[in-house]
């Protein structure tokens, strides 16, 4: 009975104890859920949803004629809240089998019934955030949103999230120099114009609200951002794509051939300092079967020995100092001259003993070069450095690409740079360090009389379509050297081309003025060995083959630097392997560009008929003149046959070609490439009503060329 009792009193005791246990629970989850709620429910919020930064879309990069060089192209990812309270059991069972067949057929990724399966057991799990598809083309999200239960929109479960990739459309064209930006956690890595523009190319984010579902995935809550991003402002280049096509594949062609480690080649417009066409090429991986790529600014950003392009500068020193002549004579000897234990030699054996200084640099000397200098300036090197510092060429251009290599011209007032055999070596491009674009700012300078251009890049920022800067020449000096010796100076680099190293380019259409540079490549960073120099031995020798110039001699309007790396197929001189890269730049240029060609029509003489022919052949000829629509009632030709090869003078003279003429006879003129104005003038004073489409010149015209016409007869003119 005791025992009875026992048993009863412990279990009344857990008892009330559970009870008093399970009030207490009831009274916290009273307090948390009705006083402490508000408090409980922001922690969640904190803990389960944030604000998200969305990117603005990126602004455009453009070349000087509106062409796409970068832009930003939209992507999403495409996930589905297939548990939508508005997706019923009856809408899911009828199009599910359709909506995994469309997803199927649009991603080509999954079967109709993999796709399906995923689908329904998101449903049955109760899954809110199914990821469909990273990276959808904008495209593709349109087809997507006409897909069965996808096509109700947000009452459908499609879920967007929208990115932006960045693309070039020209791909390897101009690439280092357009650049890119890559946001890191510690620092962002800025290359080129993306790089030295990221804060008006970037815009200004937004904000969307989003929650955390799963691991470190977010989903949207609403459908529009809580703020909204604001896109990025366009830029606009001076590069000219279509002649950075010619450079970049001129380029490739050479370095192929020669077998080369890399090279460069630089177009800039002498009075502006536009930089058109900027190519850096290197050759992926170590052996010949690599292909190239723009991997690195040599350009910019690597500043080498230039070699004899350098002694343009020792020569406009001298000559500016001293006022020397041209036909100041150097005795060369046979081409060698020692400086203590240093000895300069030609690379080809001298014509003469003595040359003049014309001579000398046509054909590229280093002993007239360290001869001429050591003879002016030995007794003061300062003043020789001095000099060719004031030519701008010891300080960084100050690009707005960043990366410049900072230049290094020794001074004798630093005793562990200067030795006794810096200034000769210095005359003819070593113990100096030039970046490839410092080189052609000089030379540019010297094609625009003197007068130094800093190079740019930028043309205009245009904001939705509204130019909002705009970016100017800019003068680093209005003078570099006399006038005369500028004169001098480009007699001499007119010279290299006409008589010496540059002779081999061999352009007719036009003169040049240029220089050829070869230079040994110094092995910096490897241990001298006995018995050899820091440029290794005989038969190791790497070389820096270039050439610079400008065109056309009598009105410079673009000046040209290619730069040629380790060229290894046994030919390695400036003027051989450099020289032809800037001769297929030069030529396709002046060939297609306007800039060289002297208008037919102005408006003090206007050209109302067709000009006389050039020699050509019969057959071309009658075609290109059927094509233009022109009247040839007259041909002075040779009996010949289409095949013959011979040219005969066709078409000289066309009869009735002037269009006051022929409407005075009563004939219908060729109005052909006439403005709206002269055209509605020339026939409504003939009587002719005159019907216009368009705006612009005559394209098209009702009426055939050469029939007779009455007044009052309608005429309907097509503008281009």
């Amino acid at each position: 009975m005791e025992n009875k009792k026992d048993i009863l009193s412990r279990s009344y005791i857990v008892y009330i104890m559970l009870c008093v246990f399970a009030i207490f629970i009831l009274y916290k989850m009273f307090i948390i859920q009705f006083k402490e709620g508000e408090h409980w429910k922001a922690k969640a919020e904190e803990l389960t949803t944030d604000l998200k930064t969305i990117d603005a879309v990126r602004g455009n990069i453009f070349d000087e004629h509106g062409n796409l060089l970068a832009t930003s192209l939209p992507y999403y990812e495409i996930a589905v809240d297939i548990n939508a309270p508005s997706i019923d059991k009856n809408l899911f069972e009828s199009k599910i089998d359709s909506l995994g067949f469309c997803l199927a057929n649009l991603f080509k990724d999954k079967s109709a019934n993999t796709y399906t399966k995923i689908l329904r057991k998101a449903r049955n799990k109760g899954e809110r955030y199914l990821v469909l598809k990273r990276n959808v083309s904008y495209k593709d999200l349109k087809k997507l949103k006409t897909f069965p239960i996808f096509k109700k929109g947000k009452r459908g479960g499609l879920v967007t999230l929208q990115t932006n990739k960045r693309e070039r459309p020209f791909k390897m064209l101009a690439a280092r120099s357009i650049g890119y930006v890559q946001y890191q956690k510690k620092d962002t890595l800025k290359v080129g114009l993306e790089g030295a523009y990221d804060s008006i190319l970037k815009g200004i984010s937004g904000q969307r609200l989003m929650q955390k579902i799963a691991g470190d995935v977010w989903r949207p809550i609403n459908d529009e951002n809580e703020v909204e991003p604001k896109d990025g402002s366009d830029l606009y280049t001076t590069i000219d794509i279509n002649i950075q096509d010619v450079a970049e594949n001129a380029l490739l062609k050479t370095l192929i051939k020669n077998n080369a480690s890399h090279g460069c080649a630089i177009l800039m417009e002498v009075k502006t300092g536009k930089i058109k066409a900027i190519a850096n090429l290197t050759r992926d991986g170590k052996d010949s079967t690599g292909s190239y790529s723009e991997n690195l600014n040599y350009a910019i950003g690597y500043a080498t020995e230039p070699g004899s392009t350098f002694k343009l500068a020792s020569y406009l020193a001298v000559i500016d100092d001293y006022d020397l002549s041209l036909n100041e004579k150097i005795h060369v000897g046979n081409g060698e001259v020692t400086y203590y234990t240093k000895t300069i030699k030609d690379s080809h054996a001298p014509e003469t003993a003595i040359l003049t200084l014309q001579r000398a640099f046509e054909v590229s000397s280093n002993c007239a070069a360290a001869k001429t200098i050591m003879k002016y300036y030995s007794k003061n090197p300062q003043k020789y450095v001095d000099k060719i510092n004031s030519f701008h060429l010891n300080k960084k251009l100050g690009l707005s690409i960043l990366g410049e290599a900072a230049p290094l011209i020794k001074n004798p007032n630093n005793k562990n740079d200067w030795s006794g055999i810096t200034l000769p070596q210095m005359s003819y491009g070593y113990e100096t360090l030039i970046t490839p674009l410092q080189i052609l700012t000089l030379y540019n300078a010297i094609a625009n009389n003197g007068k130094m251009i800093r190079p740019r890049f930028e043309n205009e920022i245009k904001r939705n379509g509204v130019t909002v800067k705009t970016f100017s020449t800019e003068v680093i000096s209005e003078q570099i050297v006399k006038p005369a010796t500028v004169i001098k100076a480009k007699k001499m680099l007119e010279g290299v081309v006409e008589n010496g190293s540059g002779k081999g380019l061999n352009i007719t259409a036009f003169k040049v003025g240029g220089k050829t540079g070869t230079a040994q490549i110094a092995n910096v960073g490897v241990k001298k060995v006995a018995g050899k120099t820091l440029y290794g031995g005989v038969g190791e020798r790497k070389y820096q083959a270039s050439f610079v110039g400008y065109f056309p001699a009598d009105n410079p309007l673009y000046t040209c630097i290619v730069v040629i790396n380790s060229p290894s197929n046994g030919i390695y001189y400036g003027g051989l392997v450099a020289g032809p890269v800037f001769k297929e730049i030069a030529e396709k240029v002046y060939s297609t560009s306007l800039d060289f060609i002297q208008p037919i029509n102005n408006k003090k003489n206007i050209l109302t008929y067709a000009p006389s022919s050039i020699k050509s052949n019969k057959v071309e000829l009658e075609a290109i003149y059927k094509n233009f629509n022109l009247p040839t009632t007259k041909i002075y030709s040779e009996s010949l046959t289409s095949s013959q090869i011979k040219t005969v003078k066709a078409y000289e003279t066309i009869e009735g070609s002037n269009i006051e003429s022929q409407l005075k006879k009563g004939i219908v003129p060729n109005l052909n490439g006439l403005t709206a104005k002269d055209a509605l003038f020339l026939l409504e004073n003939s009587g002719f009503n005159v019907t216009l489409f368009g705006m612009g010149s005559v394209k098209k015209q009702s009426l055939e060329v050469g029939k007779k016409f009455n007044k009052g007869d309608k005429i309907t003119l097509i503008l281009s």
